[in-house]
C-alpha cells in the first residue's frame, strides 16, 4: 500500500504546515502587538523617563517602536493569509489581531499602568470579542 502510504504523509504534511503557519502566524501577532502597544502607549506609562521629550521627540520614537511593529505584522498577514496559503481569511486574520491585541494590552495595563485596574466590565468586552471570533470563524 505505498500509494495510501504517501496520500496519508501528504495530509500530515499539509496540517502541520498549516498549523505550523497558523501558530507562527499568532506568534508573530503577539510579537507585532507589544512593539504596537508600546509605541502608542509606552510614552504614558514611562512618563516619567520621557517627561523632558518633546511631543515631536515622542512621536518620533513612537515610529520607531512601530516600524518593529511592521517587522512582525507584515509576515504574520503573509503566512496566516489563504490568499498566500496560510489557515485564515483576512476576516479570521483580523479577529485574531484585534483579540491578540486586547490581550497584549490589558497585560500592559495590568503590569504597567498602576493608577488603572481591570473591571468587570472590561471583561464583558472582551467577552464580547471572543463571541466575535466564535462568529467569524463559524463555517
Amino acid at each position: 500500500m505505498p500509494g495510501l502510504s504517501l496520500s496519508l504523509h501528504l495530509v500530515i504534511n499539509f496540517f502541520s504546515d498549516m498549523f505550523l503557519r497558523g501558530a507562527s502566524t499568532i506568534l508573530l501577532l503577539v510579537c507585532s502587538n507589544i512593539f504596537m502597544t508600546l509605541a502608542w502607549y509606552g510614552h504614558i506609562a514611562f512618563k516619567s523617563r520621557l517627561e523632558k521629550w518633546s511631543l515631536a521627540a515622542i512621536v518620533v520614537l513612537s515610529w520607531g517602536v512601530a516600524l518593529f511593529e511592521y517587522c512582525f505584522q507584515v509576515p504574520a498577514n503573509r503566512l496566516g493569509s489563504a490568499e498566500l496559503g496560510g489557515p485564515f481569511t483576512i476576516w479570521q486574520l483580523k479577529v485574531i489581531q484585534e483579540v491578540v491585541s486586547l490581550v497584549v494590552f490589558t497585560l500592559f495595563v495590568v503590569l504597567f499602568m498602576k493608577g488603572d485596574s481591570l473591571k468587570w466590565n472590561h471583561l464583558a468586552g472582551f467577552a464580547c470579542l471572543v463571541l466575535a471570533v466564535y462568529f467569524i470563524f463559524r463555517k
